[in-house]
């Protein structure tokens, strides 16, 4: 008898899926759009930043049915920080490889990506960043036994709804 099944996981990055970033000033005249933090919520890092993470991203991260990981140099921190603004509970938090080499490895496969495995376990993922590259794609293909949905964001947006739509179309294929 197997146990119940195991919804996929998320792995998701801050800098540049959440906290979009880049972007030339034609882009956006006005700076990026920014939202209240609210009453309570956590602002004390100084990072004038977070004002650009949109909370409405917080219930359609959860409305997706996955098991939401941190997958950020942000490390705990993204559960001080982050996750109130997006009005998610504390998450999971993938622990990187001490010191963070640079970001690729030899042959072009980014540092996140074998920990990201490891992570995972077999299981099937969603890996949400900014830094994806057809390398990470191929390596993640040849080596995860599960299927696997490598998704990049343009960092200068941030996540938006073409990405949302993305993510849905992928586990409901998956389902």
């Amino acid at each position: 008898m197997t146990g119940p099944r195991q919804s996929p996981l998320l792995f998701l990055d801050i800098d540049g899926p959440l906290i979009p970033f880049g972007a030339p000033p034609r882009l956006y005249p006005d700076g990026y759009p920014t939202y209240d933090p609210g009453p309570g919520r956590p602002t004390a890092t100084g990072n004038p930043l977070l004002t650009r993470i949109n909370p409405a991203h917080g219930p359609r991260l959860t409305a997706l049915g996955c098991e939401l990981v941190w997958a950020t140099t942000w490390m705990a921190d993204a559960n001080e920080y982050v996750a109130p603004l997006l009005g998610l509970p504390s998450l999971p938090v993938v622990v990187w490889p001490d010191p963070s080499p640079d970001d690729r490895e030899p042959g072009g496969l980014h540092w996140k990506t074998r920990p990201l495995l490891t992570h995972a376990a077999g299981r099937p993922f969603i890996w949400v960043d900014d830094e994806i590259s057809p390398t990470d794609r191929s390596w993640v293909t040849n080596h995860h036994p599960s299927r696997a949905l490598l998704h990049r964001v343009d960092p200068r947006h941030g996540l938006r709804d073409a990405d949302f739509a993305a993510l849905t179309e992928w586990l409901r294929a998956l389902r």
